[in-house]
């Protein structure tokens, strides 16, 4: 029987990395009403000062700063009052000594004011009288011209997953449309001669269909578009085929099941059958997953995942959703995490990087980590899990008490 050349979690990407260096996804332009989650394709740079005129932040008056030191709630100054600045509109209004104007939240501050004293520190004694019991100083409650964003600067950067807030900073500097990448196409092949549709009744022996579904929401959570979800026998000519189709219309092809080494596993048979240079990575050491395949087939990714749920779920994670990422462009992204203690010693498997389902709980200020026991094949470790960690292959195992950062799933 065919053994595994094993490589470690590190190798395995470095290999990912070296065979899809150059590939890019094709660039669209998009309204940026459309963009959000979208993977910015260049660098963006403002052609325009933020504000573009002197803002108050707040509703008071505008006033030399000079003419309110010292004062106080039993010495106020009294300064005239020139007028209002209204919202939406620019001003003539010049404050000279002694002089002030009120001016609205957001409103344009006139000409010679360089600070606003916030409402509540004044009293309109009349029409045209203002008492200030409260000092300010230069440019306190106003922003400058370009205080915010300055004419050219840099705001954006390529490879950044548009947010909301940054839709916003794009919308500030009069950009209505981006330049994405595409999102990336995959197609998802599940094999097995025992995997029926979940509508259909389970005779002895068979199994409902779990990672079709399941690896679909989790491509499509990770922002691609499924092309194609099918479940095909073990059966060589109809899945090489099938690959075939999928890899002509797709970035990324992946074949859950018939992975390992056993007489119906083909899945490396067949990836190579389709073209060059074909599987690059089979068998990796991480647990679950170590029947995983990474190959290049006519320019296009394709991946073997392990049959199993979990062991696929992971894989995905740590290596397919590695892979979206570097074909975006995203050069660097934080990995969101949550730090809890764990709650009890485990082992791991020496040599092999190990991904620990668990489950949070709080306990006092901090979160517990739990781990979620069972056999890799039971579905409860997925719908329990609300995260996992991992392991370094160097460790032994973790102990109780232990910080872990917990990445959710």
């Amino acid at each position: 029987m065919k053994m595994f050349k094993v490589k470690s979690v590190k190798e395995a990407k470095r290999e990912l990395v070296k065979y899809f260096n150059d590939y890019r996804l094709e660039i669209e332009e998009v309204n940026i009403s459309q963009s959000l989650g979208r993977i910015l394709a260049d660098d963006v740079f403002s052609n325009i000062d933020v504000p573009h005129f002197r803002r108050s932040t707040v509703d008071g008056y505008a006033v030399i700063a000079k003419d309110t030191y010292g004062v106080s709630e039993s010495l106020p100054a009294f300064l005239e009052i020139l007028g209002e600045v209204h919202m939406g509109e620019g001003t003539d209004i010049n404050i000279n000594p002694d002089t002030t104007c009120y001016v609205p939240t957001g409103g344009m501050v006139p000409r010679g004011a360089d600070s606003v004293v916030m409402l509540e520190y004044t009293e309109k004694m009349d029409e045209e009288n203002l008492a200030v019991n409260r000092a300010v100083v230069p440019k306190e409650n106003l922003i400058s011209i370009g205080e915010d964003i300055s004419k050219d600067q840099s705001v954006l950067r390529r490879g950044l997953k548009l947010r909301p807030q940054d839709i916003g900073v794009l919308s500030s500097i009069g950009i209505d449309r981006v330049r994405v990448y595409k999102l990336p196409t995959i197609a998802i092949i599940s094999t097995g001669d025992e995997i029926v549709e979940p509508s259909e009744d389970a005779k002895q022996g068979q199994i409902r269909d779990i990672n079709t579904y399941t690896l679909s929401a989790m491509a499509e959570e990770a922002g691609c578009i499924v092309t194609r979800k099918v479940v095909l026998k073990d059966e060589f000519q109809a899945l090489k085929s099938m690959v075939e189709e999928c890899v002509d219309k797709n970035d990324i092809v992946i074949i859950s099941g018939g992975s390992s080494v056993g007489t119906k596993d083909i899945t490396d048979k067949v990836i190579n059958g389709v073209g060059e240079p074909g599987v690059f990575v089979h068998g990796i050491a991480i647990k679950p997953g170590k029947p995983t395949i990474l190959a290049k087939v006519k320019n296009k990714a394709v991946f073997g995942l392990p049959g199993q749920p979990v062991s696929a779920m992971i894989v995905f994670k740590v290596f397919v959703e590695y892979l979206i990422k570097h074909i975006q462009g995203i050069e660097t992204e934080l990995e969101y995490s949550i730090e809890a203690r764990f709650s009890s010693n485990i082992s791991s498997s020496q040599g092999r990087e190990t991904y620990q389902m668990v489950v949070l709980e709080r306990d006092g200020a901090e979160y517990l980590a739990k781990p979620i026991y069972g056999k890799s094949g039971m579905i409860t470790l997925m719908s329990r899990a609300m995260g996992y960690i991992k392991i370094e292959s160097g460790k032994e195992g973790v102990q109780r008490g232990e910080k872990v950062r917990v990445i959710p799933i």
